[in-house]
């Protein structure tokens, strides 16, 4: 086992075949595995507590806590026909930014780029999940907000006590304007869903983010903004199990926008492939560029036939909401530019709200053309209706 990995398996079921598949694995292993129809909202751990293992019923996944000899049986059923489609091992994942100091201006120069600060949409009626390290929901900015907290961790409330998830929803779903400083959030309208996967000291398991991803299905979203990840090495398979889920999710309804990852050093020519699970195909991966549209150091690329940029957006010093007394602060990374396109879409689906294939076509034809590699960037810089 590395250290990217927490010793737990993911267990991944056929389509409609969730009750099935839950009643195999506890045949093949002897684990009895509680169910999140039963218990909806609830943390995996606090899952856990009471079994050894969990269903998440609205994905069809099912998380293990195995030893070799269930490792095995299940391995051996996943290669034949039956309800199990597969199983691998559950990784750590990660929030993905560095701080930097503050900006000035009327409008952070993210929202000017892709023409947020001009754009009559606003987001309202749009759901938009933002799974990382929670929300700071006494920051005065947000007050009289439609928001909806969900914790997936165990142990520890949707409070963020680490920063990163305040700054992403900032960008997303923030306000437009600001009387302590420049407007910085893009669907500022639309109704908030912070589901808290990563923890206090910004890190977080699978298990965590499918348990939000699976909260964000149930409730309506039409997007899900995931800024976290976890590194991949050049010509590593993707994960299956969430490339299955993020096709489900597009089935009902619901976009994933994940960030490629931080790990290139583009000055020195390294270019990283992108992160878990953003490499998924069925997941909208998003590359960072700085204020000159130029692509960021630190941006992730298509390096082989597994993980590829969709899109690009700012991702060097972008303002936004911090919790506590400090309120606002600077971040660069993937991340920043993950909450871009999110707020981006929120924008779109007010004005057309079809399914989530739609939704994503839409952000790719419009998109605005740099003079950049397709392997960088995608189909170019996002762009607001």
């Amino acid at each position: 086992m590395t250290s990217s990995q927490t010793g737990r398996y993911l267990v991944l079921l056929e389509d409609d075949s969730t009750i099935i598949g839950t009643r195999e694995v506890t045949r093949l292993t002897g684990i009895r595995c509680a169910n999140t129809a039963d218990a909806a909202g609830a943390a995996p751990g606090e899952l856990f507590s009471g079994a050894g293992g969990i269903v998440l019923h609205q994905l069809g996944i099912a998380l293990i806590d195995a030893d070799e000899e269930q490792f095995a049986n299940l391995q051996r059923a996943a290669g034949e026909t039956g309800p199990i489609a597969g199983i691998e091992a559950e990784r750590r994942v990660f929030a993905i930014g560095e701080p930097t100091p503050p900006p000035e201006g009327e409008f952070t120069w993210g929202l000017q780029a892709v023409r947020a600060d001009a754009a009559a949409a606003t987001g309202a009626g749009v759901r938009v999940a933002v799974l990382d390290t929670g929300l700071d929901e006494q920051h005065p900015d947000f007050a009289g907000r439609d928001i909806v907290t969900g914790a997936f961790v165990e142990g520890q409330s949707a409070h963020d006590g680490h920063g990163h998830g305040t700054h992403v929803i900032g960008t997303a779903c923030g306000p437009r304007t600001s009387q302590a400083g420049p407007g910085y959030g893009i669907a500022h309208e639309a109704s908030i869903y912070a589901g808290k996967v990563l923890g206090d000291d910004g890190s977080g398991t699978d298990s965590g983010i499918l348990s939000g991803v699976e909260w964000a299905i149930s409730n309506g979203c039409s997007i899900v903004s995931m800024s976290l990840g976890s590194p991949t090495e050049p010509g590593a398979p993707y994960s299956e199990a969430f490339e299955r889920v993020a096709r489900r999710a597009l089935e009902r309804g619901t976009l994933i926008i994940a960030a490629a990852g931080n790990e290139s050093q583009r000055s020195a020519g390294i270019i990283a492939p992108v992160g878990h699970p953003a490499n998924c195909p069925s997941v909208m991966a998003v590359g960072a560029v700085d204020s000159q549209m130029q692509i960021a150091d630190f941006s992730c690329g298509t390096v082989d036939e597994v993980g590829q940029v969709d899109l690009a957006a700012p991702g060097v010093d972008v303002y936004s909401s911090w919790p506590g007394a400090e309120r606002y602060r600077k971040l660069s990374g993937t991340s920043m530019a993950t909450p871009h396109v999110s707020g981006v879409a929120a924008l779109h689906a007010q004005r057309s709200p079809d399914r989530a294939r739609a939704l994503w076509t839409r952000l790719t034809q419009s998109a605005r053309r740099l003079p950049l590699p397709a392997t960088d960037v995608g189909a170019g810089l996002v762009q607001a209706p």
